[in-house]
């Protein structure tokens, strides 16, 4: 006879904390980079550990620019594409690759992961109706969903008018920069959220579609600022969740997941996501109290360095070590 499940825990479940990473991305087939997860975070859930003790939950974006080296080779790339080279490798390859990555940056195991795509999150929104944000300024997004990307024969076919170019540079040993490959630019074919997508002040619902466009709104802002509008939508998500009942219903979630089929992804598997969701009806009062964004403000973790190498726009660790990142997560509540 098998052992009952009961017996069974789940990773970082004795040690008092499960660190969970979240990704988000187009989509495998998209154009655009459909496997880049640009969405980085992570979520660590601290279950009351005895009499008198109170849930805690902590959930930190990391921004796609951090510039890493991907696990198993000596390739420096953007972090955001570790799950790219990963799935390279094999189906799931990318999931495992984040993990390990992220474990390095953070100092921290990381014991699950959950991607989502595109398609993924529009349906998970739709599926409980739409979720509310309350803004108390009006945004507006007007140039990132007609910004101009390297043309190819699908998606980015209108040449911008005058042409314009990407270019890629090397540095000289001089330190001169110099031009060694241009590429056309051109715009979407089809306008993506109305081309400019803006919302009130206020409060206002979201559907799917609109859900993602203030998602992956960052060209007027930062990727920074973004992170933090991700932030509200996933509040606003589980506290819909909450009113429709659903995080009291497994089954419920269970059907929601699997209506997902492959534009949702975790390495859990099913026993394990029934014992999260057991461990979090016994601890359904918690409250997100840390909410963060690793940025490269005044007194933030990172910094962009002045030569990049032909790298374009990265972000590295202050002091060139991840010392003071791993001495946040250490400290996390």
């Amino acid at each position: 006879n098998s052992l009952p499940l009961v017996d069974k825990e789940l990773k970082g479940e004795k040690d008092g904390r499960i660190n969970i990473v979240l990704l988000g991305m187009r989509g495998k087939g998209v154009e655009g980079g459909g496997l880049l997860s640009d969405t980085i975070m992570i979520l660590s859930f601290h279950p009351k550990s005895g009499e008198g003790d109170v849930a805690r939950a902590s959930l930190v974006s990391i921004p796609r620019d951090l510039y890493v080296t991907v696990p198993g080779t000596s390739d420096k790339q953007k972090i955001n594409a570790v799950h790219h080279y990963g799935e390279q490798k094999g189906d799931g390859q990318g999931l495992e690759a984040m993990k390990t990555v992220l474990s390095e940056v953070t100092g921290q195991p990381m014991h699950y992961v959950a991607s989502i795509d595109f398609k993924g999150f529009e349906e998970l929104i739709d599926a409980v109706g739409g979720v509310s944000v309350t803004l108390k300024d009006p945004f507006t997004e007007p140039m990132q969903f007609r910004e101009p990307h390297v043309c190819d024969p699908n998606v980015f076919t209108i040449p911008t008018n005058p042409l314009q170019y990407e270019n890629k540079y090397v540095t000289t040993p001089s330190g001169r920069k110099r031009i060694v490959k241009s590429y056309p630019l051109c715009y979407n074919k089809d306008v993506e959220c109305g081309g400019v997508f803006d919302l009130p002040a206020g409060t206002t619902s979201l559907d799917g579609e609109r859900a993602l466009c203030f998602a992956r709104a960052r060209v007027t802002s930062n990727d920074f600022e973004r992170a933090k509008r991700q932030h509200m939508i996933l509040e606003a998500l589980r506290e819909k969740l909450l009113s429709i009942g659903t995080l009291s219903d497994f089954s419920k979630i269970n059907a929601m997941l699997e209506s997902l089929g492959d534009n949702a992804r975790t390495d859990m598997e099913a026993w394990e996501l029934k014992q999260f969701f057991d461990i979090y009806l016994e601890n359904k009062d918690v409250k997100i109290s840390q909410d963060a964004v690793i940025d490269n403000s005044e007194n933030g973790f990172l910094y962009v360095p002045e030569n990049s190498n032909g790298a374009g726009y990265i972000l590295l660790p202050k002091g060139d070590t991840y010392d003071r990142i791993h001495e946040f997560f250490r400290a996390l509540p």
